[in-house]
């Protein structure tokens, strides 16, 4: 039975693994670039991104947005307690980055906000005296009329929202007097997390999902913030809803008969505790995002019998069938599987659910999270949420004769990592990054394959299909060591992006390398409680029928803290002990306690590297390299 659909936490125990460090392998040149390149490499946590996403603008594939959690205007932990590093009320955390050459090169604008960046009481940089933190240490953030500045998506202050992050983008056409065509230009769609600023309420419940959306990415990108349209809550909220993962996609194909709709699925948790009810919800807009409607997908239940589900995409095809994949439970055999629901009448109806794949999900229990941990004990949580594209075409789509005359048209192409459970033997088994395929609507899949070489340890695969069906490209991020008991060893990871060509049959081909970026330590990263490491869940990629660019979480810049990995092998022996709870970090959970192994709690910008925590964002832009 999958093991995250039910929200009581995992029991743990105690785990005994022998560790082997394997061989580390050399980092290949490549054609990344940061695209956080905002972010300063210090103090924590302004230098933490995360969950990035890529979106290419069909009708001007020069154009691409890309999103990430980004705490780049979070206080700093000197701010108050030096060993507490909370995320600052009301400070948004959606970041947003451009790049304008084709992915090349990139750029992060800053737009008047509520920010805690450069506010003198919420930066000191000062440690703290022997009677602790002083009043002059509380931080109190700049508001845009005394000169805040935010790298995040502008207009939630102003709205009584602050951005909660969980980005999902897309491009889709704009609306004019004849309807939407690309001839009236691209609208960018961004998708977020957002919660309520404190003291206001703008809406019911915990967490709901936003949608900004802006008709003119260069002066977006220039900074103007009047490029922006205020956000929309697209989610329906109820006083105990806690809408969370979130995914967005537009109708870009002219063909389809519902050309310019755009979608949001998300999950809707209602109420806490264990056996949470959790439903895919679907959201869609026929105004470009001016007012959305919704509906439920999926059954709410989250039970022993029925499992909960999680982690939904939405794509559309050339026809305008509108695509939903998400993960769950196989009520008869209690495994793990892929769901897939379609409508044929742009999300008004939608059919009932059908399994397109059986999965092992990746990860161990992590004492220190409660969750599933990829690399190790106090190690980055981790997940096999499905990644989904589809060729279809965009922008122009296609027509009925030439769906006929290339079965690779309106191909729909899934991905995810996949189990054994992880061990300390070394070599493994290994995880992998499997591909299934259909080219038949989603009537049937077939298997695609092994996208990962055999050596890898992939985590959050993401895939994209160029429009015309002939290319597949893949990044993710591959861990270099077995899965570790203890936080005493280098963890090395790196980005990997790699390519195949489509055969006629829909078949992706043999995968080769476009990027191998350079390695560091994922125990440099950090949840803001210090208690664990954090990877987010899910890295992105886009393509088109010249190139496939690609976004992922990269720690080749930040500086393990020796501090930081004793404190976190003494809180798991508390875990383990009985003497200390688990900590995640969620929306929900972002202020948790922080005395748990107290002794050893250091304060990060007076014990560790300058650089320790700077998790960034990088990407590529790879020509197609079978034209």
């Amino acid at each position: 039975m999958p093991r995250r659909r039910s929200r009581a936490f995992l029991a743990t125990v105690p785990l005994i693994f022998s560790l082997l460090l394997s061989g580390t392998a050399l980092a290949q040149d490549g054609a990344d670039a940061l695209v956080t390149e905002g972010s300063r490499p210090t103090p924590f946590s302004e230098n933490k991104q995360n969950e990035p996403w890529v979106a290419i603008d069909p009708s001007n594939p020069s154009v691409l947005a890309a999103g990430a959690n980004d705490e780049i205007d979070i206080e700093a932990c000197n701010a108050g307690d030096d060993t507490i590093c909370p995320f600052t009320p009301g400070v948004g955390v959606s970041g947003i980055s451009f790049s304008l050459d084709g992915g090349h090169t990139w750029q992060q604008p800053d737009y008047p906000g509520y920010s805690a960046r450069t506010a003198p009481s919420c930066n000191p940089g000062v440690p703290d005296g022997p009677a602790g933190p002083t009043a002059a240490d509380k931080c109190v953030p700049e508001t845009p009329n005394q000169g805040g500045l935010i790298g995040t998506l502008p207009w939630y202050y102003e709205a009584g929202l602050s951005s909660g992050g969980d980005p999902a983008l897309a491009f889709g056409p704009q609306p004019g007097p004849n309807g939407f065509s690309w001839a009236n230009g691209s609208r960018l769609y961004y998708a977020t997390l957002a919660a309520n600023f404190p003291g206001r309420q703008a809406f019911k419940g915990f967490e709901a999902i936003a949608v900004s959306r802006t008709d003119n990415v260069a002066a977006a990108a220039a900074g103007n913030r009047e490029a922006w349209m205020k956000p929309v809550i697209a989610s329906k909220q109820s006083s105990t809803t806690f809408s969370d993962k979130e995914a967005i996609a537009a109708d870009d194909a002219a063909s389809s008969p519902y050309f310019g709709n755009v979608y949001v699925c998300n999950v809707a948790f209602r109420s806490a505790g264990a056996g949470s009810p959790e439903p895919i919800i679907f959201a869609r807009s026929t105004d470009g995002g001016a007012t959305w409607r919704s509906r439920q997908l999926s059954a709410a239940t989250n039970t022993n019998q029925t499992g909960g589900r999680q982690g939904c995409m939405v794509k559309t095809d050339s026809r305008g069938v509108v695509y939903i994949v998400y993960i769950g439970t196989d009520i008869k055999t209690r495994g793990t599987v892929f769901f897939m629901q379609r409508s044929f009448d742009g999300g008004v109806k939608f059919g009932r659910s059908r399994i397109i794949a059986r999965l092992t999900e990746v990860g161990l229990p992590d004492p220190a999270t409660g969750r599933w941990s990829f690399d190790g004990v106090a190690g980055g949580r981790t997940n096999s949420f499905p990644s989904i594209d589809i060729a279809n075409g965009a922008p122009s789509g296609f027509t009925a004769a030439q769906r006929a005359a290339d079965s690779r048209r309106d191909e729909i192409v899934v991905a995810w990592p996949d189990g054994p459970t992880p061990s300390d033997e070394d070599p493994g088994p290994n995880e992998e990054a499997l591909v299934r395929y259909s080219i038949n609507g989603g009537n049937t899949f077939q298997n695609g394959g092994r996208a990962s070489l055999p050596s890898e340890r992939p985590n959050f695969p993401a895939i994209a299909i160029s429009p015309d069906g002939q290319d597949v490209y893949m990044t993710y991020d591959n861990f270099l060591q077995p899965w570790q008991s203890t936080t005493a060893l280098p963890r090395l990871q790196q980005g990997v992006v790699r390519h195949a060509d489509v055969a006629a049959s829909g078949d992706p081909g043999a995968w080769t390398d476009l990027e191998r970026a350079p390695t560091g330590d994922a125990r440099a990263s950090s949840q803001n409680n210090l208690v664990a490491e954090f990877h987010g869940d899910y890295n992105y990629a886009d393509a088109t029928n010249n190139f496939g660019a690609a976004v992922w979480f990269d720690v080749r810049n930040a500086a393990d803290c020796p501090a930081i990995d004793a404190f976190r092998q003494a809180f798991v022996e508390d875990v383990l002990s009985g003497a200390a709870k688990p900590l995640r970090e969620t929306p929900r959970n972002r202020t948790d306690p922080n005395n748990h192994a107290a002794g050893l709690r250091p304060g990060p910008q007076n014990e560790c590297p300058a650089t320790w925590g700077n998790s960034d964002i990088w990407g590529g832009s790879y020509a197609d390299p079978t034209p």
